[in-house]
This record gives structure tokens, sequence and C-alpha cells, in this order.
């Protein structure tokens, strides 16, 4: 691991980090400077999915990135009070429409919501999932990649990670990813969505960085 910060944004000036643009930017965002937070609320029927299950394609959700080159570990802290059904926040790496990871708890009314990672590669997504009593969102999330490998792992308190995934992300050798953090409401809108930070760490080429 480098330990050098490639991105440090914690949200506690009136604008963001030059590097960070939006892909579908919400029409209600704000950085709230008193709480040091990025506030949104989600469009109607946003969301990042490809054809797998049911032959749907969405490409629409909102996407905060930055571009990088670089091996990385990714961290945020987020809090979301969802309305529908598989409202969504949490980090997202994306070479294109076909090739992207997305790490999220996907709220699920009157019964357990599913927090899991979706890996899409040429064109198809998958959704490990796993069920957690979880109503009003409050967690952790991080995604490293290092060459073509993904290692997703979130925290309920920021200090114990669990691992959530593994992947092979068909990204060409060399080539730049957009990372950083989305929101999504597929069945609704007006999801409410704080996140504390969002920190990318260098890291080496050494798959046990991932670890670390």
């Amino acid at each position: 691991m480098s330990g050098e910060w490639i991105l440090y944004e914690t949200f506690d000036n009136e604008s963001l980090d030059p590097r960070l643009h939006w892909r579908y930017e919400p029409e209600d965002w704000f950085i709230d400077t008193d709480c040091s937070q990025l506030s949104l609320e989600t469009g109607e029927q946003t969301d990042y999915w490809q054809k797998t299950h049911y032959g749907f394609e969405a490409d629409n959700g909102h996407f905060l990135y930055m571009t990088t080159w670089k091996n990385f570990r990714m961290t945020t802290g987020l809090h979301a009070v969802p309305r529908s059904r598989y409202d969504q926040a949490g980090l997202m790496i994306r070479n294109s429409e076909n090739v992207w990871v997305k790490s999220a708890l996907e709220y699920i009314p009157n019964g357990p919501s599913k927090l899991g990672a979706v890996v899409t590669n040429n064109g198809y997504s998958d959704w490990s999932t796993q069920y957690v009593s979880c109503q009003d969102v409050n967690l952790y999330l991080r995604i490293s990649k290092i060459a073509q490998n993904c290692y997703v792992d979130f925290s309920w308190d920021g200090q114990d990670w669990k691992q959530i995934r593994i992947a092979h992300l068909d990204v060409p050798a060399g080539a730049p990813v957009a990372l950083g953090l989305y929101a999504c409401s597929p069945q609704g809108k007006e999801q409410s969505v704080r996140f504390d930070f969002l920190t990318v760490e260098e890291l080496s080429d050494d798959p046990q960085d991932a670890y670390l």
C-alpha cells in the first residue's frame, strides 16, 4: 500500500473537490457544511442494472465520480432514509455501461433488506446479497480495485470490516475507471441520503493490500 491519498473529500467546504463530477446530477443536493455531509434526494425511477433475470436495463442513477488509472481503495460512510422498494445508496466503480460494480444496502419494505454488491461484465449484472434487519441505513462501505480484481467490504462502525465480494472486472489493462458515490430509487423517488466523506487511497499491485 502506498498510503497516499488520491482523494480526501470530507464535505466541509461549500464546493466539491474540482475532480468530482455528476453523472445524472440530482435535482436536489447540497453540501451541509455544518454537518460536513453531502445531502441529496433521489430522482424518480433511477437505477443501474443490465439485462440479467428479466431483461431490464437501466443506466441513469445519480453518480458523483472522479477518474483514475491507479489501484485504489475507496471508502464512504452514509446515512439514508429509504421510501420505496430497492432504494439504495453506496459506492460504484464504472468503466462503461457494460462494465461496473456497485455496493449498497437495498431497501425492502416490511421485511429484511438486502446488503450486497452488483457486478456487471459484458453487459450482464449479477447480484450477491445477504439479508439484514435494517430500515434506516447507517453503514460504511469500501471497494478496493487492484488491476482487474475488486474487493467489496462493509462495516457498521467504520472499524470492523466484513467482506461482501471478490470479483473480476473486465476493465482493459491500463484503462481508467470512474469511481465514487451513487444513489438510486428504481421504483420510487425522494430517498434522503447523506454521505459523510469520500476517500480514495492508492494501493500497490500486491493483492494483500485489499485486506489491510
